[in-house]
């Protein structure tokens, strides 16, 4: 079965490169025609893995091409994922399998939503990759996906094919943990980064103001009924950050690029959780408005 991929980001071409290399059908999804033309005059995606760049010539198509789609890897941004599975909505098979690679929560529902006929399965990801130009990835971390269904535990009998592709991966039968704990991981780091305009390492400099904020969502977390992402927050946290301290959090990279962040699907999912359940988080709040404020003042948008 062919895996359409939509979404040439990082991640995606990540995925992209290393299915096509296992010898399995890949189809790229490209949003209009001049993606499509430059990527035809680039020859392919190119993966970079230990210094060594290798080229693959993968087949390319619109969103409104007419060949049904059975398998979609949604590998746009959070903000956009809904948008782009619109796109190829009516190209989807009853019962096709939709891998929904985004940051944060909520934007997996909204795209689980519409697709009532579809199978949505949530991933969580801690895979490194960078784009050093466009169709060419870069490889710069190992790391690990865990993918889950919410409303259906059993596993679908493609994993397989993750495993001939040197995808780290599991089947994770509670996955919202999985990503409630990612997401707590990324308003405790990345919104300070942003703040502070610094590298991950250097959050060290600021304990209290991590400890503090780690409590908060540890709170929040068991508030939602995710009492396995609460344990042992803020030493995860801590060590997050001396594990990646010479990187730059992708919202730092965003906000430096003049980009849109996706802070509606993190701190702002967070924060309307705690609205929701009644729950004063004081420092999570204020963290949320100076957030926003920086970010309004930079001309960058606010959702």
């Amino acid at each position: 079965m062919t895996w359409h991929i939509l979404g040439a980001g990082s991640l995606g071409s990540l995925w992209a490169t290393r299915l096509a290399r296992a010898g399995l059908p890949v189809r790229l999804i490209l949003r209009n025609p001049q993606r499509l033309e430059a990527y035809r005059r680039a020859g392919g995606l190119t993966l970079v893995e230990a210094n060594q760049p290798q080229q693959y010539a993968i087949p390319a198509e619109l969103p409104q091409a007419d060949t049904p789609i059975q398998r979609l890897l949604l590998a746009c941004k959070a903000y956009d994922a809904q948008r782009a599975v619109a796109s190829v909505a009516q190209r989807l098979t009853p019962g096709a399998e939709l891998l929904l690679l985004q940051n944060g929560l909520g934007s997996q529902d909204e795209v689980a939503q519409h697709l009532p006929k579809q199978r949505c399965l949530f991933v969580s990801s801690t895979e490194g990759a960078f784009r050093p130009a466009d169709f060419q990835v870069v490889f710069a971390g190992n790391g690990h996906n865990w993918l889950g269904d919410p409303s259906d535990p059993r596993p679908p009998a493609w994993l397989d094919e993750l495993q001939r592709a040197g995808i780290a991966h599991q089947w994770s039968p509670d996955i919202l943990a999985r990503l409630w704990r990612k997401l707590a991981l990324n308003c405790a780091i990345n919104p300070l980064t942003v703040l502070h305009d610094c590298r991950n390492g250097d959050l060290a400099e600021h304990p209290a103001e991590i400890a503090t904020l780690c409590a908060e969502l540890g709170e929040l977390l068991q508030r939602c009924g995710q009492p396995a992402a609460a344990e042992n927050l803020h030493e995860d946290v801590q060590r997050v950050i001396l594990a990646t301290a010479a990187n730059y959090s992708s919202m730092h990279q965003d906000v430096a690029q003049g980009r849109r962040t996706e802070v509606t699907y993190l701190l702002g999912y967070a924060c309307a959780a705690a609205q929701r359940h009644q729950l004063h988080l004081p420092h999570l709040q204020h963290l949320q408005q100076r957030l926003l404020r920086h970010l309004e003042e930079r001309g960058l948008a606010l959702n």
